[in-house]
């Protein structure tokens, strides 16, 4: 059963609703509170009362950076483009 259901979040003090599947609800709930973690660490950083949308702007930048790293990091073309060589030159030898 993986229905529709709405669940509340909160991020940077604000409630909001959101309709997700059951099977989501937990990864949900962990970004909500990975959001609202970083943005108190940003908030404790500066000696200033800083806005809480600037605040969400930097913790928005940070994961955006965090999740473009991740892409370079899983591009995989190098090792198929190798595997594919390596397959066309034993095939060579076989005689394919």
């Amino acid at each position: 059963m993986d229905e529709d259901f709405l669940i509340n979040i909160t991020i940077a003090g604000k409630k909001y609703p959101l309709t997700i599947k059951r099977k989501d609800e937990e990864i949900a709930r962990a970004a909500a509170d990975q959001l609202n973690r970083k943005i108190l660490r940003y908030r404790q950083h500066f000696a200033i009362e800083v806005d809480t949308r600037d605040l969400l702007a930097m913790v928005a930048f940070q994961l955006s950076m965090n999740n473009l790293e991740q892409e370079g990091r899983n591009d995989t073309k190098p090792f198929t483009d190798k595997i594919q060589e390596l397959t066309a030159e034993l095939e060579g030898y076989l005689g394919k």
